[in-house]
């Protein structure tokens, strides 16, 4: 099996409006020469707009969640199959944000990981801890046992992605040292080696968390880091070019 190719993806999160396709341009116009995959992760009323403006580009567009059902009397959701026809290609799931403020499982994250597999997206699925449990020594085993109750067995011979953020330092300007990232990446690369066998050890393990143009070199040359998961610092071309220049 061959070396993950790394994934740099932001996530706007709630945040752009029509005139922010702008700085998706740019990172078009900028990221041609790219060492690995970049995408765009914008608030669903923009995605298809975004997938117009960078179609024929090397910038995939995604999308930050999608409901684990196909369709339905689910107010305010959308699925996965409507993020798809709207042009998305990936999709952010199990996002601490997610997991913290609506109080996802692991089980839902599961069921949302198939609902986008049935509809051709390849799924970003996050896991973190948060710091009282990294505090109590407990970091390693939230974490992959987050892995392990998110990621269904359908995925094997599919293409997916980890991404490792610890809930306390997104946002916050806060990041885990090179030794504590390259700590759990370790755990993450050998649980989905035991889940899923060869393809585990092709699977891009991100690292998010307040990653900005002066930190990104040293977090993406750390061992089993396969990209990363940008949130502010995408949301100006400059700095999410930077990142994407670290690879």
């Amino acid at each position: 099996m061959s070396a993950p190719t790394p994934l740099i993806a932001g996530n706007w999160k709630m945040n752009g409006v029509a005139a922010s396709l702008a700085e998706a341009h740019a990172v078009a116009a900028g990221a041609g020469g790219a060492k690995g995959r970049v995408a765009i992760c914008p608030p669903a009323p923009l995605v298809h707009r975004m997938a117009e403006v960078l179609e024929g580009s090397n910038v995939i567009v995604g999308a930050q969640d999608a409901h684990a059902e196909d369709s339905g009397a689910f107010t305010g959701d959308v699925s996965a199959e409507m993020l798809a026809d709207a042009g998305a290609k990936l999709v952010i799931l199990g996002h601490s944000e997610r997991r913290e403020g609506y109080q996802e499982s692991d089980a839902l994250v599961a069921r949302k990981v198939l609902a986008a597999l049935r509809w051709g997206l390849e799924p970003v699925v996050c896991v973190g801890e948060t710091l009282a449990q990294r505090q109590a020594g407990e970091a390693l085993a939230v974490v992959t046992g987050q892995v392990m109750g998110s990621l269904p067995g359908e995925l094997k011979d599919q293409p997916f992605a980890v991404a490792y953020e610890p809930v306390w330092a997104i946002g916050t300007g806060l990041t885990p040292t090179t030794p504590q990232i390259e700590e759990m990446h370790r755990a993450i690369r050998a649980t989905l080696s035991e889940m899923f066998g060869p393809q585990g050890e092709a699977v891009p393990i991100l690292y998010g968390g307040s990653v900005k143009p002066s930190n990104a070199a040293e977090i993406l040359h750390a061992a089993d880091v396969g990209g990363a998961l940008v949130g502010g610092a995408s949301l100006k071309a400059s700095d999410f070019l930077a990142i994407i220049a670290a690879l």
